[in-house]
């Protein structure tokens, strides 16, 4: 009901005031709203606004941190994979996939000439993540849920994590990774898209293929060259990177999405779908583990 008061009786303009900031219930939404209004904020209100932005903030990463990085550890210490692993390490389901070749009907088993183990994640970065998140107006809670988990996975030391947001431009806030509020006021909510130019910055970026994940978040309404948008998706994909696209970051439901782009990744191999943050961390466990992504059912993948 507050969001809808807001939205529909224009009453953006009072949460410029400081006493108005501070009497109405903090949300993900409230959050957007004040980021939309960064640029036009007094000096005045900006402590209150943070403070405010700030409390959301923690709500959420004490809501997903834990599982998040507990879900990311079991993921890259089974993508470690060992091929003379100890009993406890075998990773059954696998080991049977490569030996069934040797099944011997008349006992009904397979024999395991190769054994597939889960190994333990060495220490050093394993992964290299970029999250690459559109900031145009109507992503607005997406960038909200996409900094916090930038924040949880760059505390991981397993994991180096850029941070890049874009509307027709293209800003990298991974400096400012060690804190989400900073990283929520470095954008600019609103303005056109150019999804190519973000992600031809998030190429140049790669220097293990084979071991990054480029999460893009974004409705793919593509204000830019959209063939070379597609162009460097197939040469990522080609070159080994892990490409995730997601709709949105958020408790919303299903967006307003460019279905045709969506499409078009799809063909690619990269579906596109709309991800809550509970789900965030078993997409990135898979995406970790090169499996299959844990697409919502009743989600178009497209």
């Amino acid at each position: 009901m507050q969001r809808d008061a807001i939205d529909r009786l224009g009453l953006s303009a009072l949460l410029l005031e400081p006493e108005m900031l501070e009497a109405v219930e903090a949300d993900v939404h409230l959050v957007g709203t004040l980021l939309s209004l960064n640029q036009a904020m007094p000096e005045t209100t900006k402590e209150t606004a943070r403070a405010v932005v700030r409390k959301v903030v923690e709500e959420l990463e004490k809501r997903l941190a834990t599982r998040t990085r507990a879900t990311l550890h079991g993921a890259l210490d089974r993508s470690a994979r060992i091929s003379r692993p100890r009993h406890q390490d075998i990773d059954w389901n696998r080991t049977i996939r490569a030996n069934l070749k040797n099944y011997l009907p008349e006992y009904g088993t397979v024999v395991p000439e190769r054994l597939i183990g889960y190994g333990r994640a060495a220490r050093g970065t394993k992964k290299d993540v970029i999250l690459c998140i559109d900031q145009s107006g109507s992503m607005a809670a997406s960038v909200v849920y996409a900094s916090v988990f930038g924040a949880v996975l760059a505390s991981m030391r397993s994991l180096a994590t850029r941070l890049v947001v874009f509307d027709t431009s293209v800003v990298d806030l991974t400096e400012q990774l060690d804190d989400p509020v900073d990283v929520l006021f470095g954008t600019q909510l609103g303005g056109g898209t150019d999804i190519n130019r973000a992600l031809a910055y998030c190429q140049s970026q790669i220097t293990r293929p084979a071991d990054t994940i480029v999460v893009l978040i974004s409705d793919l309404y593509e204000g830019g060259i959209r063939d070379e948008m597609l162009g460097r998706v197939a040469a990522m994909k080609a070159a080994g990177v892990q490409f995730v696209a997601l709709l949105a970051l958020s408790d919303e439901g299903a967006p307003s999405y460019d279905r045709e782009h969506a499409g078009a990744l799809a063909a690619l191999g990269a579906p596109a779908f709309a991800c809550t943050p509970d789900l965030f961390p078993d997409v990135m466990a898979a995406a970790i583990e090169r499996r299959q992504l844990p697409i919502p059912d009743g989600e178009s993948a497209h």
